[in-house]
């Protein structure tokens, strides 16, 4: 059996494993990192990338309708094969040449396998030939395995062969009839791509859409899903699921309706990448979320074990791990160095962030970005809040934007400190505004200091302008 010694080992080569690889080398010490499949992991294969390429052609061409001039221009149809085409290319096809390109530069060595901690530092590797290699770890190994599409106990559902995100990400072509059982997230922007892809599609959202976003964005969403042909059945509840001898999908609801498909995608929730790593073998258990402390440190993983990104379900968003992966790794390098840790909020070596500022955006028809806290979450916390809204079609910007921009703002504050704690924008191509909203949130800019920070006219992020004078000075 070979073996090799490195300062740090990371399980899991996705954006966040080779982030926190790459803090550990430019922190001066050496890193391998163990893949079990692609490179570049999830985001770069079935998700982030791929999913975007999809929406976005359908984006562009329902803007270019929304203006006088342009709407002219456009004849005919979205291409469906030119859209799948352009995000198998960001896809890279399914091959991850230019990734272990990256590593290779970065000075971070690969061990392709399924790697499985054997004891304290040590993680054994097993290629897909059988052959094993064990790599030991002088001061950390560092879990970034991530996670994968929760399926359900659903009566039926796996003999009938669902698609998860993927599935979707990766399909190869568009398919006649779409059924989507759950309303978050994926659902909601598979919805939306598929529809304008040609797929007729109905979404059994038995928690609503969006849910967990503020309620007028989900509102807006359904509006909009459904003025694109979407069937979106609220509160509709799957209870069983059959593929027949033809193909064709029965997905049969709680109410006694039943949706016929020719593709089922489930999109439900995330299950931890932690069943077959060799937690057992240092008192932890598998396939269970790994608790950390705010440096990342495994709860009970003996001060070596550090997790990272999804694996340890304090956000499932890659740039958010990414966020993580780069405290991790320079902590690491701090504690290898000794040193000191600061571990503080806000601090170097902590992901405050994590908990008071998570920036997010959803790509579906209109674009939901948010920062911070709802208004729900921030009075189930015990804040004293005011919640602020403005209609973001009547800022002048969005009216130039598009014609009958219809849209939403909304700006939590804490009363008692008078900073921005929660912002939400719902509506045409506001994905690029919430950079803005994340600053002010992580900077704690106290409103009376926020009224000098003026707006481009005529933009659409006037809004903030707006939101402030709805406050009142």
């Amino acid at each position: 059996m070979t073996a090799f010694e490195y300062d740090v080992v990371v399980i899991g080569a996705g954006p966040v494993g080779e982030n926190v690889a790459d803090r550990v080398v430019q922190g001066g010490l050496t890193a391998a990192i163990v893949e079990r499949e692609l490179v570049g992991g999830e985001c770069s294969y079935w998700a982030c990338m791929p999913t975007k390429a999809l929406l976005r052609s359908a984006s562009a061409l329902r803007a270019a309708r929304q203006l006088p001039g342009a709407r002219e221009a456009v004849t005919g149809r979205l291409d469906a094969a030119a859209v799948l085409g352009r995000r198998d290319s960001f896809a890279s096809h399914w091959k991850d040449d230019g990734q272990v390109s990256w590593l290779e530069s970065a000075g971070i060595a690969l061990h392709r396998g399924q790697g499985r901690i054997r004891s304290p530092r040590v993680v054994q590797v097993t290629g897909v030939d059988g052959v094993t290699v064990t790599l030991t770890a002088r001061h950390a190994v560092v879990v970034a395995t991530g996670s994968s599409a929760l399926l359900p106990d659903i009566p039926g559902l796996r003999e009938a062969t669902p698609w998860s995100s993927r599935e979707a990400a990766s399909a190869a072509s568009v398919p006649r009839r779409l059924a989507i059982i759950g309303g978050g997230v994926v659902a909601a922007e598979m919805a939306t791509a598929f529809a304008a892809l040609g797929s007729s599609v109905t979404m059994l959202a038995r928690d609503g859409v969006l849910p967990l976003a503020e309620p007028f964005a989900g509102e807006l969403v359904t509006e909009s899903s459904r003025e694109a042909g979407v069937s979106v059945r609220l509160g509709a509840n799957a209870v069983s699921v059959s593929r027949g001898d033809s193909g064709t999908v029965h997905v049969d609801t709680a109410d006694g309706e039943q949706v016929e498909a020719d593709e089922v995608l489930v999109a439900v929730g995330r299950t931890p990448n932690t069943q077959d790593i060799g937690l057992e073998n240092v008192g932890l258990a598998p396939g269970v979320w790994l608790a950390v402390d705010d440096t990342l440190r495994v709860v009970g993983g003996g001060g070596w074990l550090y997790a990272a990104g999804d694996v340890n379900r304090r956000v499932l968003l890659t740039h958010q791990g990414k966020y993580q992966a780069r405290a991790a790794g320079d902590v690491i390098v701090a504690r290898a160095r000794g040193e000191k840790v600061e571990d503080g909020q806000w601090g170097r070596h902590a992901v405050t962030a994590d908990e008071r500022a998570v920036p997010q955006v959803i790509y579906t028809d209109p674009e939901v970005a948010s920062v911070g806290l709802t208004a729900a979450a921030a009075a189930a916390a015990g804040l004293r809040i005011r919640v602020v809204d403005y209609d973001l079609g009547s800022v002048a910007g969005s009216s130039l934007h598009a014609d009958g921009y219809k849209g939403h703002a909304r700006m939590v504050v804490d009363e008692d400190r008078k900073v921005i704690i929660g912002f939400t924008l719902a509506g045409p191509d506001v994905a690029e505004l919430i950079h803005a909203a994340t600053i002010a949130v992580v900077g704690e800019v106290p409103l009376d200091r926020l009224w000098h920070a003026v707006p481009a006219y005529p933009t659409v992020s006037e809004v903030w302008l707006r939101l402030l004078e709805t406050y009142g000075r």
